[in-house]
């Protein structure tokens, strides 16, 4: 087993993407006849298939994540409840690797912000409202720029308000500093050293 590494997120200013249903589960998000890779890369282009496209394979014009807002927009959000149903590493996968970096939300489910921070995705939960808030902003503007610092937790919506998000405090030092829980015992090497010499196993002697 290796760490896995990615940009440390510190601040993130972007675009957004807006897909408001809610209770959207890990299946929608990538269905379950693309899990039989264990590689994260060309996760993407499944992301949210059965919505982005037809039974022919082409783009449905109405979806969010076909528009010309969604161009190199690194900001998605959703609905509440957003990663519902069941665990899949896959989902937030594919959604890193689509360009996302950060989903902004009122609520998820437990085990997908549980992995999202685990990959490099931060799951924002807004107040329903500043969430609402934001909605209206980039209803009227959908390129309107959106920036999160993870370093002060907050995120500023377009109209230049400040608000405050909650981030498990393991989770956002492995963001900041682009690794995995792996990584974080890696970078104790030294430590972990020391108390093993400090503490040497005891000997048995029969």
């Amino acid at each position: 087993m290796t760490a896995q590494t990615s940009e440390p997120f510190t601040t993130l200013t972007s675009h957004c993407v807006v897909l408001v249903a809610e209770n959207v589960d890990t299946d929608q998000i990538i269905p379950a006849r693309f899990l039989k890779t264990v590689e994260r890369r060309g996760l993407g282009a499944h992301l949210f298939a059965d919505w982005r496209v037809d039974e022919q394979g082409r783009p449905r014009a109405e979806f969010p994540l076909n528009s010309a807002a969604a161009v190199d927009a690194a900001i998605l959000v959703a609905g509440h409840n957003f990663g519902c149903g069941s665990s899949r590493e896959h989902a937030p996968w594919a959604l890193l690797d689509f360009g996302f970096r950060a989903v902004i939300s009122t609520g998820f489910a437990d085990i997908f912000r549980n992995n999202s921070l685990k990959t490099g995705l931060l799951p924002v939960t807004l107040s329903p409202d500043a969430h609402a808030r934001l909605l209206e902003l980039l209803a009227a503007s959908p390129r309107a720029q959106v920036t999160i610092d993870l370093g002060t937790q907050t995120v500023n919506l377009p109209d230049g308000s400040t608000h405050e998000f909650p981030v498990d405090p393991f989770g956002r030092h492995c963001l900041l500093n682009g690794v995995d829980e792996l990584g974080f015992l890696l970078e104790e090497d030294v430590a972990i050293a020391a108390y093993e010499s400090a503490h040497p196993a005891p000997v048995c002697t029969r």
